[in-house]
């Protein structure tokens, strides 16, 4: 695919950190029940193998399990300072190339009111190239003094 036409629903994804902004530009698609972060593979998100390096796809998926937690939580009513990764696991499926579109897809939660729990699949042009697990701890706002 090529990287000047975004796939219909996705526009520029509004939320900046310091770890994501090198990997600009990144794109989101808010869906009801998650947020699906998605870009296309670059030079900065590969290994000396021209392919993305597992620490960049754990990134992107952790992230795209946040937000979509944050997604759920927040059309649940839940008082939600932020969310913090307990544990994430990665299953690596397969490999994607230098140019392809890849999408972090949240595609299970379970909310709890301390910890909750997402997977998601991270495909290359809608191939399966990694799945993740993540458990994440709820921060909730502190009490007024």
């Amino acid at each position: 695919m090529s990287d000047t036409v975004v796939p219909a629903g996705f526009s520029p994804h509004a939320r900046k950190s310091p770890i994501t902004d090198p990997w600009e530009p990144l794109y989101a698609r808010l869906a009801e029940d998650r947020l699906i972060l998605a870009t296309w593979v670059r030079e900065p998100h590969c290994n000396s193998r021209h392919m993305p390096h597992g620490g960049f796809l754990a990134a992107m998926a952790d992230n795209a399990m946040g937000l979509s937690l944050g997604v759920n939580l927040a059309r649940a009513g839940a008082p939600v300072e932020g969310l913090v990764t307990v544990s994430l696991t990665l299953d690596y499926l397969g490999s994607a190339r230098l140019g392809q579109w890849l999408e972090f897809d949240t595609d299970f939660i379970k909310l709890g009111r301390s910890i909750c729990f997402a997977e998601a699949t991270v495909r290359a042009d809608g191939d399966p190239v990694a799945r993740a697990r993540a458990s994440f701890k709820v921060r909730a706002p502190k009490a007024a003094a």
